[in-house]
């Protein structure tokens, strides 16, 4: 469902630059199918083209008028992100570095489930903004700070290079959708993008482009309540909170939105979430919660998460923390982790631990940064003090 708040898309055919139909849905697709004089059923046959069949000439969708393929080639464009690096683990995990206008660089990782099963699970955590404006303490990419908003087009081809990175060499028509399952868990907090990233939710789970279930679209926020309200009102995803403390105080030192949207608000958020009206939306929420060694990890930590979690349907998710470069934390114990898992699930909650993927390609939870450059205060603050630690370390050896 298109969110109520969503403006269509504007189009300049007289304009020196081509129009970028990729991220469009089916109604901006059709309304622009309608403006260069052309029926909007179009549209339909367009998407299945770009998403099903990984086309993006105009020149290959045969079942268009060969007029219409040469209008469209004039005045259209599909647009992908330029992929600038790209690195495969050794246990299976992908990770693209994509260049978005203006020269910004953001990062995808795609993590299979099993790499020993062929059509196992395979889960792309997608980025929704260039950096981010929260500034989680735990997390080196908020450390770059926050540059810009991504389009809808920037975050559906995401979508689109992962899928092609497995059907290279193979002809459309046997063209598959390799990615299950999708997490808007990269860099950036979705709900600050709302409109690009509804839209891109919609395509994501439309039967004519990738037809995703709507419990394999994951979205994930930090808490920014108010668009949570709005959200199960636009579209019907799976919902993930990324929670990290069980009480104010904590909260607001690891979560610093937490100060505006404190954790009354946020739990209060996530029961209307799963407790809306319509019978067939979402049933729980999925809490992500870093185990940070002597910060939020002890067994009270847990019995504070279990009571603050009471009444609210919940799968628990533990992430050992994924240190980076002069980090302030270190990660807890396996035993720690196992004590802590088994405090919650003796409290009746299916709590999974994370397995951790990617580390040779630095493409852990909380680690999209890697190549990625910048030109944000946070980060030239952020980059002056590694600087600063390591001369005093180099200091105090000599």
């Amino acid at each position: 469902m298109q969110p109520a708040d969503s403006t269509p898309a504007t189009f300049h055919p007289n304009a020196p630059t081509k129009t970028n139909i990729l991220g469009m849905n089916q109604e901006q697709l059709g309304a622009y199918f309608k403006h260069i004089g052309e029926k909007p059923f179009r549209a339909t046959q367009v998407m299945k083209w770009i998403y099903q069949h990984g086309v993006t000439d105009f020149a290959q969708m045969t079942n268009l008028s060969k007029g219409l393929r040469e209008k469209l080639s004039e005045q259209a464009c599909i647009e992908l992100p330029e992929v600038v690096h790209k690195e495969f683990s050794e246990d299976g995990t992908r990770k693209w570095v994509f260049k978005v206008a203006g020269g910004s660089l953001v990062e995808t990782v795609l993590i299979p489930a099993d790499d020993s099963k062929v059509n196992g699970r395979k889960t792309l955590c997608i980025s929704s903004q260039v950096g981010c404006a929260l500034d989680c303490s735990f997390c080196s990419t908020g450390k770059q700070g926050f540059e810009r908003d991504l389009t809808a087009a920037e975050i559906i081809g995401q979508l689109w290079v992962a899928n092609a990175s497995y059907m290279e060499g193979v002809d459309s028509t046997e063209w598959q959708n390799n990615v299950t399952n999708v997490v808007m868990m990269g860099m950036g907090e979705p709900l600050l993008n709302y409109t690009p990233v509804v839209s891109s939710m919609g395509l994501m789970l439309s039967d004519h482009a990738y037809g995703l279930s709507k419990r394999r679209v994951t979205l994930s926020t930090s808490g920014v309540v108010p668009k949570m309200y709005e959200l199960y009102k636009d579209i019907d995803v799976a919902l993930a909170i990324s929670l990290h403390a069980p009480n104010d105080e904590l909260r607001n030192e690891l979560v610093p939105i937490n100060k505006k949207y404190p954790l009354s608000e946020l739990i209060a958020a996530a029961k209307a979430y799963v407790h809306d009206n319509n019978p067939r939306h979402k049933k729980h929420v999925t809490i992500e919660y870093v185990m940070l060694a002597g910060v939020n990890d002890s067994d009270e930590h847990a019995q504070q998460l279990v009571a603050l979690l009471d009444g609210l349907p919940s799968k628990i998710n533990l992430i050992p923390f994924n240190p980076f470069p002069h980090a302030p934390y270190d990660r807890s114990s396996n035993n720690r982790i196992h004590a802590f898992s088994n405090i919650l699930n003796n409290a009746g909650f299916v709590c999974t631990i994370r397995q951790t993927r990617g580390d040779d390609i630095d493409a852990a939870c909380g680690q999209l940064v890697g190549q990625v450059a910048d030109r944000t205060r946070r980060s030239a603050k952020w980059q002056q003090s590694i600087k600063q630690l390591a001369a005093n370390e180099q200091q105090s050896e000599g």
